[in-house]
C-alpha cells in the first residue's frame, strides 16, 4: 500500500459537534439537567486542544468547517435517532445546542447544520468540499464513534484522504471511542494523528505558502 503524508493535497479542518452554550458543559450537555446522551469519561479535557487546531489552521490558511448538530423542537427530524443509546438532545434553542464559544467559530470560518450524524448526509458539504477542492479532511469533536467515524467513513467513500485528531476527539465510552479509531485506521493506513503532529503539519504549510 502506498505511503501517505499526513496531508495530501490541500486540506480542510473540520469541528464536529463541539457544542455548549453559557448554561451547559462543552459537550452540550445542561449543568442542571444532565445529559441524554452517553459521553466517555473526560469528554470536555479532550475538546480543550480544539482552539489551537482551528488558531492554527486559520494561520496556515486552512479552510476551518464547523458542525453543528441540531433538532427540531416538534421531534420530526430525529428519524430513527432515538432507537438506541440516546435521548432527546441537541434541541434547536437549547444552550447546550449552540456551537460552544470556547473553540472560537469565526467570521470567516464555515457553518453547516446537520440534523443527522455523517456531515455528508443532507447537507451542502460535498458541495463546499468541491468549491474548496478539497483533498484531505481532518477531523476533530464528537463523538469518535459516532458522527466522527460516520462522517470518516462517509468521506472515505468519498475518495478523500481522512485523518482523525486522536486527542481532540472522545466518544460515548472509552471502549467504543478506541474501536472506533482501529476502525478508521483500518479504512486509511495513517488516519490516526495527534494534535502535535497535526499543528506541525499546519505550521510547515505556512511556511511553505
Amino acid at each position: 500500500m502506498p505511503v501517505r503524508e499526513l496531508i495530501e493535497g490541500r486540506p480542510v479542518l473540520v469541528v464536529i459537534d463541539i457544542q455548549g452554550g453559557p448554561d451547559a458543559d462543552a459537550d452540550g450537555a445542561d449543568q442542571d439537567g444532565g445529559s441524554s446522551m452517553p459521553f466517555m469519561d473526560g469528554y470536555d479535557e479532550r475538546m480543550d486542544g480544539a482552539p489551537a487546531l482551528i488558531e492554527q489552521a486559520r494561520r496556515s490558511g486552512v479552510p476551518v468547517v464547523f458542525f453543528q448538530e441540531a433538532h427540531r423542537r416538534d421531534l420530526v427530524d430525529f428519524g430513527r435517532e432515538l432507537d438506541g443509546a440516546e435521548g432527546i438532545h441537541l434541541l434547536e434553542g437549547d444552550p447546550g445546542t449552540e456551537v460552544a464559544a470556547a473553540v472560537g467559530m469565526g467570521p470567516n470560518d464555515y457553518f453547516i447544520r446537520k440534523r443527522r450524524y455523517s456531515c455528508f448526509f443532507g447537507t451542502e458539504f460535498e458541495i463546499l468540499l468541491k468549491g474548496l477542492k478539497a483533498d484531505t479532511l481532518i477531523l476533530i469533536g464528537g463523538h469518535t464513534d459516532v458522527c466522527v467515524h460516520y462522517t470518516f467513513v462517509d468521506g472515505h467513500q468519498h475518495d478523500y484522504f481522512c485523518r482523525v485528531v486522536e486527542d481532540c476527539v472522545a466518544g460515548s465510552s472509552l471502549a467504543a471511542h478506541e474501536a472506533a479509531l482501529a476502525a478508521m485506521e483500518y479504512l486509511q493506513t495513517g488516519a490516526r494523528r495527534s494534535s502535535a503532529e497535526v499543528l506541525a503539519a499546519f505550521a510547515s504549510l505556512a511556511t511553505t505558502s
